[in-house]
């Protein structure tokens, strides 16, 4: 089976996918081959502020997230930079040319926060099996969007979904007026 990578591309939960981990997200594909796919959620912020958590990632609050997001519902004890770089050689690993995440095991953060533009701190990630998201997709659980680079920055990460189904058009534009409980309606 061959695989058409949705790597660095946007998944908007549909409404069809009732996976309360995933309602009305928004995720970034990080990797995404034959062995499955790995992406961070990008519209749940949390309230646990950054130099609390992980204060060893006080310096990202310099260029980016001054709380911690929920990147998805794996390893949630994991934690995770994405950052967009200034010096992309310095990243673990690239989504795009200027895109990618931070090693964890960086003992400079001066250099590293030097070498970026900006960047956000999420705990966990979601992630998908041999097949599984292509099974999603073809039930119609996502929709696929290519990201324009403040969506994986943005300052109103609650409106992301929403704002992103707009700039889609047509019908997607209707979806985003939907509220989060149809039957309260």
């Amino acid at each position: 089976m061959t695989v058409d990578s949705l790597r660095g591309m946007l998944l908007l939960a549909a409404p069809v996918l009732k996976d309360p981990n995933f309602d009305r997200t928004v995720v970034l594909i990080a990797e995404h081959s034959e062995e499955g796919a790995m992406g961070i959620v990008l519209n749940r912020p949390s309230e646990a502020p950054v130099a609390e958590t992980v204060p060893e990632l006080e310096w990202v609050t310099e260029t980016g997230s001054v709380s911690v997001f929920v990147g998805g519902p794996v390893a949630r004890n994991g934690v995770i930079v994405l950052a967009e770089w200034e010096d992309p050689s310095q990243a673990v690993v690239l989504v795009e040319d200027d895109l990618g995440f931070v090693p964890g095991d960086a003992e400079d953060s001066d250099a590293l926060a030097d070498a970026i533009r900006r960047a956000r701190v999420y705990a966990g990630h979601a992630g998908w099996g041999p097949g599984q998201l292509e099974h999603e997709l073809e039930e119609e659980a996502w929709i696929v969007e290519s990201p324009q680079r403040e969506d994986l920055f943005s300052d109103d990460p609650d409106g992301l979904w929403s704002a992103v189904l707009r700039r889609k058009g047509r019908e997607f534009a209707l979806l985003s007026t939907m509220p989060p409980d149809p039957s309260l309606n």
